[in-house]
């Protein structure tokens, strides 16, 4: 009887052995397993960080892009908004002379009236030679 009770605690004992052991082999397995998928869900995390940052610097250097055509076209705008009065102001002055010689020929104007048309083409050229200079800082710009 005490032989058997003996192997019976024995085979009770050995039977909690091993279970033990399986267990302890098991769990660096279902570890293992977990820190590959841990990995695995970190890579994904981080590709799409990766997508969001590329993302983002794409949506950065289209607002770059855009900004420099916005300022391209107001330089372009502004330099043909100086260009014209310069020419319309040139012609003012070739008709205004015009006038001063042909009525000068006939000697039909007063002084005074000489003097205001004459101070006024000095106007308009100093108008002119202002405009040209804003006009050369722009096409520096450009």
């Amino acid at each position: 009887m005490k032989r058997l009770f003996i192997l019976a605690f024995l085979f009770v004992f050995a039977n909690n052995v091993s279970f033990a052991q399986s267990e302890d082999h098991n769990t660096p397995l279902i570890d293992k397993e977990e820190n590959k998928e841990q990995e695995m869900v970190i890579k994904k995390v981080e590709k799409q960080e990766k997508k969001v940052v590329k993302a983002v610097k794409a949506e950065k250097a289209l607002k770059k892009d855009e900004k420099k055509q916005k300022q391209e076209e107001k330089l372009t705008n502004a330099i043909g908004s100086k260009q014209k009065p310069i020419s319309k102001n040139e012609k003012k002055i070739v008709s205004i002379q015009q006038k001063l010689a042909k009525v000068q020929e006939k000697d039909k104007l007063a002084p005074n009236d000489i003097e205001k048309m004459n101070a006024k083409i000095e106007k308009l050229k100093t108008t002119i030679t202002r405009d040209k200079e804003k006009l050369a800082k722009l096409l520096k710009k450009n």
